[in-house]
């Protein structure tokens, strides 16, 4: 993986872009860089958290315009073979079994910031700036719009890609396109707080919330009822859910 570091501590595996001289700039390798290494965390039962995050003063500029202007004339094959490498990436995030942190510096920008909506939970930092310029230059937000409008809603996302207009950290929270803005002075503890928070829950509950939090955008109101119904009872029967309830009532019934 030349354009992704890949480690683990612990229970948290971390995935980052490390291509700071080009921005963290998505091209083709590093595309197949990332569906690789999320490929490898999945699969490794001691990880129960991922965070995405990069070297460098920005996020992620979005795609490599000097990789896609070597591609122009390649015919359509090409440009879908490279567009399916990228729409993976953001189809193995949302089915991972295991929560997916995003924490954002600077600036991320179109495919970048997909990057980050396709994640579970997005931190970013006081100074950080987000948007989908895409449209300046005759391209489409094209395969993030579906996680966008979910994200923040019909008329916010149609303002994003429409005018490409860039947003800070505050307004990103306003609107739902980050879960949290944190302070300078904070990041780096806050981060790796929320990531030791989540690290410490057991890795059935943490599976099944994440599975039925995106099963009911299929779903009707009551079929999203049902299936809550379905995950509730597989809950129960985990061991982790009766050693957790014992703990609690133990605690309890201790004399103060």
């Amino acid at each position: 993986m030349n354009r992704v570091k890949l480690r683990r501590d612990g229970a948290i595996g971390r995935i980052v872009l490390a291509r700071p001289e080009k921005k963290n700039a998505i091209d083709r390798e590093m595309a197949d860089d990332l569906f690789a290494a999320l490929a490898q965390l999945e699969g490794d039962a001691n990880v129960r958290v991922i965070h995405l995050g990069a070297e460098g003063d920005d996020f992620c500029a979005g795609a490599d315009l000097d990789a896609l202007e070597r591609t122009l004339d390649a015919g359509a094959e090409v440009h879908r073979q490279d567009a399916e490498a990228l729409g993976r990436v953001f189809l193995a995030i949302r089915a991972l079994m295991k929560p997916v942190v995003c924490t954002i510096r600077g600036r991320a920008l179109a495919g970048g910031v997909g990057l980050a909506t396709a994640c579970d939970i997005v931190l970013a930092h006081e100074d950080a700036e987000l948007g989908y310029p895409e449209v300046r230059v005759g391209f489409v937000p094209a395969m993030v719009m579906t996680m966008l409008r979910r994200a923040v809603g019909e008329k916010h996302a149609a303002d994003l890609v429409l005018t490409g207009r860039i947003v800070n950290a505050e307004e990103a929270e306003r609107i739902g396109l980050v879960s949290r803005v944190v302070p300078a002075a904070t990041f780096d503890d806050e981060v790796d707080a929320t990531l030791e928070q989540i690290s410490r829950s057991p890795t059935t509950a943490l599976a099944l919330t994440k599975w039925l939090f995106y099963k009911l955008d299929s779903l009707s109101f009551d079929d999203g009822v049902a299936a809550g119904v379905v995950t509730n009872v597989e809950a129960r029967a985990t061991e982790d859910f009766k050693k957790g309830v014992r703990r609690f009532t133990e605690r309890r019934s201790r004399p103060e």
